[in-house]
């Protein structure tokens, strides 16, 4: 019972609690983001006819960013499970040790502080471009199936996410299988995914502030402990010469 007592205090939660946060937040975006960019760039290629060929490096950069947010969160991880309870009276015993440890601190959050600022601009983005998407649905929103010629999508007003050269004609959609393809296949799924890669990078983006104040605080300890050392020694020395006291009195008596 003692030793799993013992695990229990060596356990930093609210460090636990945010990478649980950080992966599933980063997992659901890169799922997604992924997800979602395939969709567009089958869009512009099957609907506009052209193809946008910056759009496939930016599926493998999700992928990369997705192995270094979970790699850096369970390094903070364990350097929160270092400096938790009696883990951290045994490893920041030496001065080294400690100096080592609030350098290590200290870096983590300059990493978490800059990847906040980072994610909070794709948060930003991800609003745009949700936004967007939920207004090429609403264009569809007035075709009702089996879709028809009748009326055209007209995407001049969107002319700057098209190429330079692009004629005002090949920014309609007209044809039957085209709108079909525009709105059912690619914008309504493609919504869908970015909706979910919004609140998944919110989700990254609170873990992220956790982060920042569980290394504050782990940074605060390994400060303090050798105070919080001395006083213990001082406290167990004055309790010790109290006891020997009393017993010197008791003595005499």
């Amino acid at each position: 019972m003692s030793g799993c007592q013992g695990c229990i205090t060596r356990v930093p939660y609210a460090t636990l609690i945010a990478t649980i946060m950080c992966l599933a937040g980063v997992g659901v975006f890169c799922g997604t983001m992924y997800r979602g960019v395939a969709l567009t760039r089958l869009m512009f290629t099957d609907v506009f006819h052209f193809q946008v060929k910056w759009l496939e490096p930016v599926q493998l950069t999700f992928v990369i960013v997705g192995a270094c947010m979970g790699a850096l969160g369970l390094m903070i991880l364990f350097v929160g499970c270092l400096t938790t309870g009696e883990t951290r009276r045994t490893v920041y015993k030496a001065w080294k040790a400690r100096v080592g440890g609030r350098i290590t601190c200290a870096l983590f959050m300059v990493i978490t502080y800059l990847l906040e600022l980072a994610w909070l601009g794709m948060f930003c983005f991800l609003v745009v471009v949700t936004a967007t998407f939920s207004i090429f649905w609403s264009l569809c929103a007035h075709k009702q199936q089996p879709y028809d010629k009748e009326n055209c999508i007209d995407f001049t007003q969107f002319h700057f996410l098209f190429p330079d050269n692009t004629h005002v004609d090949d920014m309609k959609v007209c044809e039957t299988h085209e709108i079909k393809l525009f709105c059912k296949d690619y914008v309504e799924r493609a919504e869908i995914m970015f909706i979910l890669a919004t609140i998944s990078c919110a989700l990254v983006i609170m873990s992220l502030v956790h982060y920042l104040m569980c290394l504050a605080a782990n940074y605060a300890h390994i400060k303090d402990h050798k105070k919080l050392q001395d006083f213990q020694e001082l406290n167990y020395f004055a309790t010790g010469e109290s006891e020997m006291t009393a017993l010197a009195k008791q003595d005499r008596y």
